[in-house]
């Protein structure tokens, strides 16, 4: 779940709990080329208000004349299907793609309680399991697991939610400054542990929130999951090796550290001699990021997230940084 999906259900809970009536959206089953991912939700108020985004902006634009023109009767049903882009015309005229087409549920939330339930557990970093009956409209909760994705099978929507994706970086630099701004902006929580009180001045707060302690103290302290990234960019082995020890021995999707390949290497057997697993060491981003030809820190910082990126969302990598000098 990102933080547009996390605001959306938010914004559901305070206005239903301010006594307003709600109607939330949710993309359940795609054709062709769709604007948006099913489970992609937005709310609409009683007022016309929206948060949230299930197209390009037409669809948007619909849904909102849909409650002003009274296709959504106070008396309605709890749960109905609606679909956009049928033909070329309707596809053309909401915006969609040539021969996308989007089935969205239109849900009228009732007690929030389930609302405030979902977020309590997502907040916790637990996966959660959303399913809607469309007959009654009734949600349960159930635990998921990361491997789980939505199903719609036309009577029933299992949806999934999680937490937010966390980066974790040990040491508060230059490079992580400029890594900490990219990856707020690509949704990413981010946390950072520095015991040297030298570098914590001029971090604003919505850089990040320091984790106090020392780095080995700090991946243990944030009970590092599948949905975390850990990367060591102190330059001082006395910082990051104590940070790598644990972090490649927990769940982490990666864990990477800056150095140049000589450094890279002599931080493999230092790992080794420590007795650290050759499976766990393996598992090690270094030198870190894919190859552009970064030299600056704000180049490195992109190189280092699109391969984080890369590897949260699957993708093989296939340009991976060299093993260079100098980085």
């Amino acid at each position: 779940m990102d933080s547009v999906d996390l605001n959306v259900l938010r914004s559901v809970l305070e206005w239903r709990r301010a006594g307003q009536r709600v109607m939330l959206y949710s993309v359940v089953q795609t054709w062709g080329t769709a604007p948006r991912a099913p489970g992609a939700m937005l709310a609409l108020r009683e007022d016309g208000v929206v948060i949230g985004s299930v197209s390009g902006g037409c669809v948007e634009d619909d849904l909102i004349a849909r409650l002003h023109d009274g296709r959504i009767p106070a008396d309605g049903p709890p749960v109905q299907l609606i679909t956009y882009g049928v033909t070329r015309e309707e596809a053309a005229r909401f915006g969609l793609p040539c021969g996308g087409t989007l089935r969205l549920t239109e849900e009228r939330v009732g007690d929030p309680a389930w609302v405030a339930e979902l977020l309590t557990r997502c907040e916790a970093h637990e996966i959660v399991a959303r399913e809607l009956n469309l007959a009654t409209g009734d949600v349960i909760l159930q635990p998921a697991s990361k491997t789980d994705a939505l199903v719609f099978d036309g009577q029933t929507l299992r949806a999934i939610y999680g937490p937010r994706w966390r980066l974790l970086l040990i040491g508060a630099g230059q490079l992580s400054r400029y890594v900490a701004e990219m990856a707020r902006l690509l949704d990413f929580e981010v946390l950072i542990c520095d015991p040297r009180t030298e570098f914590v001045y001029g971090w604003e707060e919505q850089h990040g929130r320091f984790v106090p302690g020392m780095p080995d103290e700090a991946v243990l302290a944030i009970q590092t999951d599948e949905r975390t990234a850990i990367v060591a960019l102190t330059h001082d082995p006395r910082l990051d090796d104590m940070a790598l020890l644990t972090a490649l021995d927990s769940k982490a999707f990666y864990v990477g550290a800056l150095g140049s390949r000589v450094n890279s290497q002599k931080r493999r057997d230092n790992l080794a001699q420590l007795g650290l697993s050759q499976q766990a060491i393996e598992r090690l981003h270094g030198p870190i990021g894919l190859h552009i030809g970064s030299h600056t820190p704000a180049e490195i910082a992109l190189s280092l997230l699109a391969e984080i990126v890369a590897i949260k969302n699957g993708i093989e990598l296939k340009q991976k940084r060299p093993l260079q000098e100098g980085v």
